[in-house]
């Protein structure tokens, strides 16, 4: 068995896990969890008694934070919960491409080119892809707000910080 090689994937993130767990019980509303492998923001927390045989249960109803859906799940509050670890990164936009696609600077200097401007349709993004334009086009320095959360991001957010 040792003399055998073992070849492992490069992975970015170190093996980092995309949640972690924590019990039904504990989740408020404000906070973020998975359900259906969706990150979520609580909306809505009732926790009803237990019943003759059985535990209490916590019935979450929570907003996609990358679709807007509304999505529902009911868990025993002893149980755990996956809660998706969120991250709120601000990006200065550089340029935007014609099929999309944002330049951002990073706060090392290099740039981050994987980035398309918020569709239209998705709900929860209060910042609408012609907003960006708009103000890029106008020439204002914008800071656009990116958040990422088991393995996908999105913009959502726009600040102005004056013009070029």
């Amino acid at each position: 068995m040792s003399d055998e090689e073992h070849h492992f994937e490069a992975k970015g993130d170190a093996g980092a896990s995309k949640t972690y767990p924590q019990q039904a019980g504990t989740i408020r509303k404000n906070a973020y969890i998975v359900i259906k492998n969706r990150p979520c923001k609580v909306v809505e927390v009732s926790t009803s008694k237990t019943g003759k045989h059985g535990h209490a249960k916590c019935h979450f109803v929570g907003i996609d934070i990358f679709t807007g859906k509304k999505l529902e799940d009911i868990v025993p509050s002893s149980h755990n919960c996956d809660v998706p670890h969120v991250n709120r990164t601000d990006y200065q936009l550089i340029d935007i491409s014609e099929d999309g696609f944002v330049s951002l600077l990073t706060e090392t200097g290099g740039t981050k080119d994987d980035l398309k401007l918020p569709s239209d349709e998705s709900l929860l993004s209060q910042v609408t892809c012609m907003q960006i334009k708009d103000g890029f086009a106008e020439g204002k320095d914008l800071v656009v707000s990116v958040m990422s959360s088991m393995g996908e991001e999105q913009i959502c957010g726009l600040k102005d910080i004056g013009p070029k």
